[in-house]
């Protein structure tokens, strides 16, 4: 059995301080005598073709350096190849992304340093696993995901997400002038509801868009979704709440309901302009999407 981690790395994170991070990154795993090999990603979604080909030689344990992107595709990797069941794969982040999302659930931290003497000690848990089965494709997510306003912001102006949150924050704000409301059918625990919807999220952790609190979040290991229905919001309801989407507060808005549940179909009814589907920040596709959740899929270290 191979021992050695294998370090997955995404050359365009850092916001063009790559290098001089990659060599602090190898300083530190040679200081903490930690064995490893790599590669870096050389187009997007390369992740998965990388981490597939570690885990046929041998390599259980992954290191993601990179964003909530370069995590969102190694998961992909992990879940979709067939030589070792994802459950024994340890997965460890070293974050270099703008968003770092995914990493605040469990306060990992974004210095080096630190983010490697984690490494050095694998202090691990099981995290759940999110499904998104579409018409013409399939995907898995870590953090979370979404259908509509949110997969409509990804959609038009992912090249800004290199901003950090405030990207997130001023290109959704814009987004709402423009994007128009579908109505979905939403089926969450046998039940089913239709309504005019600004979107909908279903979340394992607990944050998105730039550090924003918009699920309840609970646990990201009790097999079920934290799934939040924003109805008709306004402009003037986001705008007015903008500090409500950062502490969570948003949650208790008259307009928005959310539900607990381990999958949810949702389907939407304006056919002649399907809705965007988003899952930790990378667009998936449109359209109708059932969501399943994999309970305890795989490890990851954590303080």
């Amino acid at each position: 059995m191979n021992n050695s981690w294998y370090v997955i790395v995404n050359p365009v994170a850092g916001n063009g301080k790559f290098n001089k991070y990659w060599s602090d990154i190898q300083q530190e795993l040679k200081f903490n005598n930690i064995t490893y090999e790599y590669a870096k990603t050389e187009y997007s979604n390369h992740e998965k073709i990388i981490v597939q080909q570690a885990i046929n030689k041998g390599y259980k344990k992954i290191i993601s350096v990179g964003g909530d992107g370069t995590l969102h595709h190694v998961i992909n990797g992990i879940m979709t190849q067939n030589t070792i069941k994802p459950e024994e794969i340890t997965i460890a982040v070293i974050p270099l992304g703008t968003g770092n999302d995914w990493i605040k659930t469990y306060n990992i931290p974004k210095n080096i340093k630190a983010a490697v003497g984690l490494i050095k000690q694998v202090k691990t848990i099981f995290q759940d696993i999110g499904y998104l089965e579409l018409s013409d494709t399939s995907s898995y997510f870590n953090n979370v995901a979404g259908i509509g306003y949110d997969g409509y912001v990804v959609n038009k102006l992912n090249k800004l997400k290199r901003f950090g949150s405030i990207a997130y924050l001023l290109s959704g704000l814009a987004g709402l002038l423009l994007y128009k409301k579908t109505t979905f059918n939403i089926t969450i625990n046998n039940k089913s509801v239709e309504t005019k919807c600004l979107m909908t999220l279903f979340g394992i952790c607990k944050y998105s868009a730039g550090g924003m609190q918009l699920t309840d979040y609970k646990c990201s290991n009790n097999g079920l979704f934290d799934i939040t229905i924003a109805k008709n919001l306004s402009f003037w309801d986001l705008l007015f709440s903008i500090k409500k989407l950062y502490n969570g507060k948003i949650l208790q808005h008259k307009k928005v309901e959310t539900h607990l549940a381990s999958s949810l179909l949702i389907t939407p009814k304006n056919n002649d302009e399907l809705p965007y589907i988003q899952a930790d920040g990378e667009l998936i596709g449109r359209g109708q999407v059932k969501v399943s959740i994999i309970k305890s899929a795989i490890q990851i270290v954590i303080p």
